[in-house]
């Protein structure tokens, strides 16, 4: 096998793998919206820290009970994560029928779409004292801004 292929395959399996990834996450929502919701409501009221043993904070301030406030939130994710999906799938098919030149402004506009739920997640998830009693979803949050960061180097490093 030549160099250039495995390349081409290498990134053929992570291009396939983002666009899978973001599906998934996007159906998942889609599917247990109203889960979605609750888990989201769940950080913002800020319950963690209100679950024995209670964790008194200023921070408990800053708690939010707006059902519609939940559901705008997941919904700007939503949005954000079907953009992607679909900015990936476009990616996808122009890696397989052209090039890695002609998919990958495709690939980036979906990395940007990912990084800005997963920071929009992230900030959230600290205005809202998350690293206080959930560090595993903010664990997460970094993890997977981690992951789009080394997909976006990896896919641009021939032109960086």
């Amino acid at each position: 096998m030549q160099l250039s292929h495995s390349i081409w395959l290498f990134h053929a399996i992570l291009a396939i793998g983002l666009a899978l990834w973001l599906t998934l996450a996007a159906l998942n929502n889609l599917h247990a919206f109203h889960g979605a919701v609750w888990a989201i409501g769940n950080t913002m009221r800020m319950d963690p820290l209100r679950q024995d043993p209670t964790i008194q904070t200023p921070l408990l301030r800053r708690a939010l009970t707006s059902l519609t406030l939940h559901r705008l939130s997941l919904l700007t994710v939503l949005t954000l994560q079907l953009l992607a999906a679909i900015a990936a799938w476009t990616g996808v098919a122009l890696l397989l029928g052209a090039s890695l030149t002609q998919a990958l402004p495709w690939l980036n506009l979906a990395l940007c779409a990912m990084a800005a739920f997963l920071l929009l997640m992230h900030l959230g998830g600290l205005w809202f004292g998350y690293w206080i009693a959930q560090e595993s979803l903010q664990t997460t949050h970094l993890v997977l801004l981690l992951w789009t960061l080394g997909l976006f180097f990896l896919f641009n490093a021939q032109r960086t």
